[in-house]
């Protein structure tokens, strides 16, 4: 029976305020609070609440059989924290069902993959001890910033011991094969890849609500009709979407909720059809085939690259001066500072910086804050600026302090030498004293030994003399 994977991707950075460059080295706060607030406050009421809630109905009325996977970014759970725990609490019922899986991924939703191995995997270790400790669940397959991968990302993340990625069923890798089976990775078959059928996938994250589109309106029993007409032989259709497609990239008054609501029914008309969940689908069906990825790919655009990132010069120019600073950030131990570091990283800050006209643009325009990817390069420089200025401050006052720690040290160690040195020369000057006398007082009592023992033997002598005389 062929399977179908629904994965959905939540995340949010944080928007910055707009920052002058009169305000750099005197102000440090860089968030538009507000505007986060508002913005998590809308998402949440139009689609996180409303599609939570229909997941978990669907899962007490369907049981086991009805299964869904999400990856959270830090960024957003940070958010939910902040701005609306009932989304967090609803992420929590749907994680005790056991019908949830959550996925790996970085804690900022960061590009760190494509400059920084080790920033990479830290930030995988942060996002998944915070999803453990929220959800009680480790991750065991992980999804990439965007979708992000290549071959060398994949042996990291073998080493690191997943079982499996998802990424893009880019046209240009896969060529002639189709997205809908298991592959595994070229230079290390351990690590199994899933394919997002970009097509299906697609047909619901952006033209769903479109009434140009050939196909509109698409209803659940079209879309389950369309999946029925695939090749039998295939074992599974990966649906990788944004969660807020329900709800606010696809408004409620479009029936994108009466569509979420009635897919598992059809699907389980079928009786040849089932839901399953990344690591299930791993574990159900052999890998049919290796793929070599060289160069990486991700969801954007028709060359699905990541040009839509780092395709300009304003992009890498920016990209990189962040990353330069690491070394820098490894030294400081302010809090405050290591937290914009991570929001910093977020791969939203660089996509608002794109000069690429982009077939999804307009779907996306409504969460870009900035009116020109200019105007958003020169706001995230200043800030970088501001940064920067920080933590060379921050690190060279803890290179001082330990600097004066180790001289504490050493004058410590010195101390404590010379203390022993001391206590050494006082105990053998003692030694050397209790010897002395030792040896002289032996020396005295052998000499009154041997003059009591001479004066015996000269009185014993005269005694005999004077004997001697008399006789």
């Amino acid at each position: 029976m062929k399977t179908i994977c629904l994965y959905f991707q939540v995340h949010q950075p944080f928007r910055f305020r707009k920052y002058r460059f009169f305000e750099i080295g005197n102000e440090h706060y860089y968030y538009d609070d507000y505007a986060n607030e508002s913005f998590m406050r809308k998402v949440a009421s139009k689609s996180y609440l409303p599609a939570n809630k229909i997941l978990l109905d669907l899962i007490k009325e369907y049981g086991s059989r009805f299964k869904v996977a999400f990856s959270i970014s830090g960024t957003a759970l940070d958010q939910f924290e902040l701005y609306a725990p009932e989304v967090l609490e609803s992420f929590q019922k749907l994680a005790q069902t056991n019908s949830v899986e959550f996925l790996s991924e970085t804690y900022s939703h960061t590009l760190a993959s494509l400059i920084n191995k080790e920033e990479f995997l830290q930030q995988i270790d942060e996002h998944d001890q915070k999803i453990e400790k929220l959800f009680g669940k480790k991750p065991t397959v992980f999804r990439n910033t965007e979708l992000i991968y290549n071959n060398e990302i994949g042996d990291w993340l073998a080493e690191k011991g997943f079982k499996g990625v998802i990424t893009e069923g880019a046209r240009h890798i896969l060529g002639w094969k189709s997205p809908n089976y298991v592959y595994y990775s070229a230079t290390n078959p351990r690590l199994k890849l899933l394919l997002k059928n970009s097509r299906l996938s697609d047909d619901i994250a952006f033209r769903f609500s479109n009434q140009g589109w050939d196909q509109y309106p698409l209803t659940a029993e079209k879309f389950v009709g369309w999946i029925k007409a695939m090749d039998p032989k295939e074992d599974t259709l990966n649906l990788f979407m944004n969660y807020d497609t329900f709800g606010n990239i696809q408004p409620k008054e479009s029936g994108i909720f009466e569509f979420l609501k009635a897919f598992p029914k059809e699907v389980f008309k079928t009786n040849v059809l089932t839901f399953s969940t990344p690591s299930e689908v791993i574990d159900r069906f052999q890998p049919v085939a290796p793929l070599s990825i060289q160069y990486p790919i991700s969801w954007a655009d028709e060359e699905r690259d990541v040009s839509a990132w780092l395709g300009n010069e304003l992009q890498k120019e920016a990209f990189n001066k962040l990353f330069i600073l690491r070394d820098k950030v490894l030294q400081c131990n302010d809090p405050q500072l290591k937290l914009d570091w991570k929001y910093l990283q977020c791969s939203d800050h660089f996509y608002y910086m794109s000069t690429k006209f982009f077939i999804h643009g307009s779907l996306y325009s409504y969460f870009n804050p900035y009116n020109s990817p200019y105007e958003a390069f020169i706001n995230y420089m200043n800030i970088l600026s501001d940064f920067e200025i920080r933590i060379t401050e921050c690190a060279a006052s803890n290179t001082k302090a330990d600097i004066l720690k180790n001289e504490e040290i050493d004058e410590t160690k010195t101390t404590k030498k010379t203390k022993k040195l001391k206590t050494k020369i006082e105990k053998e000057e003692n030694s050397l004293s209790e010897t002395t006398q030792t040896k002289v007082e032996k020396k005295v009592s052998t000499d009154k030994k041997k003059s009591s023992s001479t004066k015996k033997k000269e009185t014993t002598k005269k005694t005999a003399t004077t004997s001697k005389k008399r006789t």
